[in-house]
């Protein structure tokens, strides 16, 4: 935008509305307002037209901050992205807490928290639902971190982006760019879109298939082309970035899936996860073929070799998810904790104490706001 059409917009919206005879006709204080209103409807225009001084100015959205750590993992000036998956409120807090640059939102998790397999039983609305948890959860975390509104603020909040499994799109292309809108309501800063048939399942369990290869990329198109309506709707940098995934591996083979991953690159896609490779050859390979920002699959005791994080940054890979780690470790200490009361035992050594079991889930933060906003 050049600035006679910015004075243009300025004067539409009546800035500029005083002639030159009026405004000398006007008193010096009056002319001074009119001519600071003015330049700041001036600042306010170059900003909203200036999408990357904008989100300088006034924060980063989501999907331009995933956007930034994918760019500095893949020119090498940070290491790879860790991604611990959660599936709700409470696990996205703790992610956050513990320092994570970002996290991904899990089906698997999602529907085991709601006592389900993964095989698609739980519904969009329901994913979405998780999705705002896990959005509250991050941002909360992002408060308590800098003590936000204390006297000793370390600095500004941050939360970490979130990508979110948005499985098959939960119906036509249609209802994937659906998805795709509502997760970017939701403050999700990625969706990831697979290539299975509905009801997809756990990419590392028998029984799943995939859609034909056109199909497949008529998928992953809706969901970038509504990536890019909403950047349309509502500014470059807010439109969640599109992680597309094939699980073709095992039913049609590794070259079927490597096609499909070099196809959703070439349709628009911004990650690319290939899902289950059963070796370091395949994953190596993979990285060679496929350009752009990958996603590593480290599920403990599933298909895919489990591989030191540097190790698959120095492959090729620039994010790596640890799927069920977090939904595990609870479903095992649980467990343990279960039986321990069921055997008469204490449980003292299972669990937190109770003032820290508050502070984690946010009652510290609680009483120093209630404290602020009483009368």
């Amino acid at each position: 935008m050049n600035i006679k059409t910015l004075f243009n917009s300025i004067e539409k919206i009546g800035a500029l509305r005083y002639s030159t005879a009026s405004m000398k006709s006007t008193t010096p204080s009056v002319r001074f307002t009119h001519a600071y209103y003015a330049i700041c409807v001036l600042v306010v225009e170059i900003l909203l037209h200036t999408p990357t001084l904008f989100a300088s100015a006034f924060g980063c959205p989501p999907p331009e901050r995933l956007r930034r750590l994918l760019h500095a993992t893949d020119s090498g000036e940070a290491p790879i992205i860790l991604l611990p998956c959660c599936y709700d409120g409470l696990t996205a807090r703790l992610v956050g807490l513990a320092g994570f640059n970002a996290t991904f939102m899990t089906g698997f998790g999602v529907s085991g928290a709601n006592g389900y397999p993964d095989t698609q039983l739980v519904s969009f609305n329901e994913m979405l639902s998780a999705a705002n948890s896990v959005a509250e959860g991050l941002s909360s975390a992002a408060l308590e971190l800098v003590k936000y509104g204390e006297p000793d603020q370390t600095g500004p909040p941050v939360a970490i982006p979130c990508i979110a499994d948005g499985d098959t799109g939960y119906g036509n292309a249609i209802n994937v760019k659906r998805t795709v809108f509502g997760y970017a309501r939701a403050g999700m800063a990625g969706m990831m879109i697979e290539d299975q048939v509905a009801p997809k399942r756990c990419g590392h369990v028998a029984g799943k298939s995939v859609v034909p290869f056109d199909e497949a990329m008529k998928r992953v198109q809706a969901a970038c082309d509504a990536r890019d309506e909403y950047e349309a709707l509502f500014g470059k940098g807010t439109g969640p970035l599109i992680l597309a995934r094939t699980d073709s591996l095992i039913t049609d083979g590794f070259e079927d899936a490597i096609q499909r991953c070099i196809r959703f690159r070439e349709i628009g896609c911004d990650m690319t996860f290939l899902e289950a490779p059963q070796s370091v050859e395949q994953m190596e390979e993979y990285c060679r073929r496929v350009s752009g920002p990958k996603l590593a699959n480290m599920l403990e005791y599933g298909s895919t070799p489990i591989l030191p994080p540097a190790e698959l940054q120095q492959m090729g890979y620039t994010m790596a998810a640890y799927p069920l780690t977090l939904l595990s470790a609870s479903i095992k200490s649980m467990q343990e904790s279960l039986d321990l009361i069921k055997e008469g035992k204490p449980t003292y050594d299972k669990i937190l104490s109770f003032a820290e079991t508050k502070n984690v889930v946010g009652f510290g933060k609680y009483a120093k706001e209630e404290e602020r906003y009483k009368c």
